[in-house]
C-alpha cells in the first residue's frame, strides 16, 4: 500500500511538470499588464484605442486572437460577435476585409488585425496572448499567430485554455514561452467533461504541455495545491487574472504572481 501511495504521488508529481529553462521569462517580469488593454469610459475593450492607451500608460498587455477565414487574425475575445459588435454571426467566418464592418461597442473603432498590434507595441512593452482555439482549428491558429511573431523585437508569450494549442507550441515552436489558463472548472463549468474539468483544474495535463507559466483565475488561485507545486516545486511563473481592485493587485503581485489587471489603474501598474 505504501508503495502504491509513493507511486501515486510521484505520478502526481510528474503529471504536474513545467519548464523552467526559458530565459524570456524573465522579460515579462517586473510589468503589469493590461486585460484587453486600457478599456472603458468609451474605449472598447481589445481595440487600438484600448492598446494605445496601455503602451502610454506603461503597461504591457493581454490580447486574444482568433483565426479568421482567410488564415488571417484577428483580435477579440469572444468568438461570437454580438457582445461587442452588436450584431449576429461568429468571427471565425470573417474575412480580413469584413473586419471594418464591425464597430466596436458602438464607437468608431472596428475589430483590430493581430498584426497592427503587433506593429503598434514593438519593442516598447511584452504581450500576453491568448490563442482562442475554435473547431479543432489549434494547430492552424497556433502556427499562423507563431509566424506572425517571427518578426516581432519584443518580449511575449503565448497562453490557452485548450492544451491542444499549448502541446502544439510545445512540438512545433519549443522557444516560445508558453502558458496554460486554468481556473477551477469544478466551480459551475458544465460545458466539459467531468474528467477534463477536473484535469485542467488541477494542472494535470501539464505532462502533455509543459508550460513555462500558470495563468490562473485569481479567486480560484488556492483551490488547488498544483498551483502552489507548479511554482515552487516546478519553478514557473505564475500569472494572475483577472485583477479587478488595488488588494487584489497588492496580494497576488506579493505573491509572486504577474498581474493582469481591468478596471482600474495600480498604483504601482507601470513598469516596475
Amino acid at each position: 500500500m505504501l508503495k502504491l501511495f509513493v507511486f501515486l504521488i510521484l505520478l502526481y508529481f510528474l503529471a504536474i511538470r513545467c519548464r523552467h529553462s526559458n530565459l524570456g521569462v524573465k522579460d515579462l517580469q517586473g510589468w503589469s499588464y493590461a486585460h484587453r488593454g486600457l478599456h472603458g469610459n468609451g474605449v472598447p475593450e481589445n481595440s487600438m484605442a484600448a492598446f494605445r492607451a496601455a503602451l502610454e500608460g506603461g503597461y504591457g498587455i493581454e490580447l486574444d486572437v482568433h483565426l479568421l477565414k482567410d488564415g488571417n487574425l484577428a483580435v477579440m475575445h469572444d468568438s461570437l460577435l454580438n457582445r461587442t459588435t452588436g450584431q449576429a454571426g461568429r468571427l471565425e467566418d470573417l474575412t480580413t476585409g469584413q473586419l471594418a464592418d464591425y464597430p466596436l461597442e458602438g464607437t468608431e473603432e472596428t475589430i483590430p488585425e493581430f498584426m497592427d498590434v503587433l506593429t503598434l507595441f514593438q519593442g516598447k512593452a511584452p504581450l500576453i496572448v491568448e490563442l482562442k482555439s475554435t473547431d479543432g482549428n489549434h494547430a492552424e491558429l497556433a502556427e499562423a499567430a507563431c509566424k506572425m511573431l517571427e518578426t516581432y523585437q519584443g518580449g511575449y508569450c503565448m497562453e490557452s485554455f485548450d492544451p491542444k494549442c499549448i502541446a502544439w507550441l510545445k512540438r512545433n515552436r519549443p522557444n516560445v514561452i508558453r502558458g496554460q489558463l486554468s481556473e477551477n472548472f469544478l466551480k459551475g463549468r458544465n460545458d466539459l467533461p467531468d474528467l477534463l474539468r477536473f484535469a485542467l483544474t488541477h494542472n494535470l495535463l501539464n505532462f502533455l504541455t509543459v508550460p513555462d507559466f500558470i495563468a490562473y483565475n485569481y479567486a480560484h488561485r488556492k483551490d488547488t495545491p498544483s498551483n502552489f507545486l507548479c511554482r515552487k516545486l516546478w519553478k514557473a511563473q505564475g500569472v494572475s487574472w483577472t485583477l479587478r481592485s488595488q488588494e487584489e493587485y497588492d496580494t497576488a503581485v506579493a505573491e509572486g504572481w504577474l498581474p493582469i489587471f481591468e478596471g482600474f489603474l495600480p498604483e504601482s501598474g507601470k513598469k516596475i
